[in-house]
């Protein structure tokens, strides 16, 4: 069950997503996190973000959309509060990173590369630049390489393999990829959510958000398989995984690892239930 992922060692192939699994310490009492092939934390950014207002959740058929807005206290206070009790779990663990400018992303990348305890860091390029006139990073193959290639340079000499977490709201997201690869980076999570429309239950009004879970999964599947044709790097696979024939399904598609995300919501044991079935022959 064992993989390495350009330099990132995993005790097995599935892991929990980002923004879905807090820091896992809220999951320690319900989780023997031991056993995950790796922890990806919710969102670090580089100071505090207070995340967007109410509404920001909302359960519709088949899926979860969300507008959380990166909510987290900044990278420092992770770095007291959070990262002590992850560097205690034997699994891998993963810091997801965003920011509002390229500098940002850079500067979170030097902080944690000094940390001990931290195995990889994925970078969250589907954020605005309040630079470049509120442009998402992840829609565009320039601005794309120019974050990936600040945190690669960012990590220095701490060899923390790079992981960009590609967007499937782009025309081209094989374009996308090999913009980060020839940055630097070393492997793709993929998806991250579809961007939607719903009506607030009890309300006329209406959030524009992510969409995460089932509905997503044949998007990420597709999506997947493109990559995986054009651009030559280790894929994280995700989107919608609720059981093992979807992980199935991914690994087929040409993930070499998963990530259980909003099943967690629904079972938090989901990703072990995984791991277990996957041991198993088909």
């Amino acid at each position: 069950m064992g993989i390495d992922l350009a330099g990132l060692k995993l005790k097995n192939p599935v892991m929990v997503a980002s923004g879905t699994f807090g820091f896992g310490i809220e999951f320690a009492d319900l989780v023997d996190l031991n056993k995950l092939g790796a922890i990806v934390t919710k969102t670090v950014t580089l100071n505090k973000r207070e995340g967007n207002p109410q509404p920001r959740l909302i359960e519709i058929e088949n899926g979860l959309v969300n507008s959380i807005g990166l909510q987290n206290e900044g990278v420092e206070y992770f770095i007291k509060n959070y990262l002590p009790f992850l560097r205690k779990l034997d699994t891998a663990v993963i810091v997801n990173i965003a920011g509002e400018t390229v500098e940002e992303y850079a500067r979170v990348t030097g902080i944690l590369a000094k940390e001990k305890g931290i195995d990889a860091i994925e970078v969250n390029i589907s954020c605005p630049n309040v630079q470049k006139g509120c442009m998402v990073f992840g829609k565009d193959p320039n601005l794309t390489k120019d974050v990936i290639s600040a945190v690669v340079h960012a990590r220095r000499d701490a060899h923390l393999p790079i992981i960009a977490k590609l967007s499937p709201n782009v025309d081209d997201i094989t374009m996308i990829a090999r913009a980060a690869l020839e940055a630097g980076g070393d492997i793709f999570s993929m998806i991250n959510t579809v961007q939607t429309t719903v009506e607030v239950p009890g309300t006329k009004k209406t959030l524009t958000a992510g969409l995460s879970g089932p509905a997503i999964k044949e998007t990420a599947l597709k999506l997947i398989t493109q990559v995986r044709k054009e651009v030559k790097a280790p894929i994280i696979g995700m989107g919608g995984i609720m059981n093992a024939l979807d992980a199935r399904e991914f690994f087929k598609a040409g993930a070499n690892a998963i990530a259980v995300g909003t099943a967690s919501f629904v079972d938090p044991r989901t990703a072990l239930k995984i791991i277990e079935e996957l041991r198993d022959p088909e």
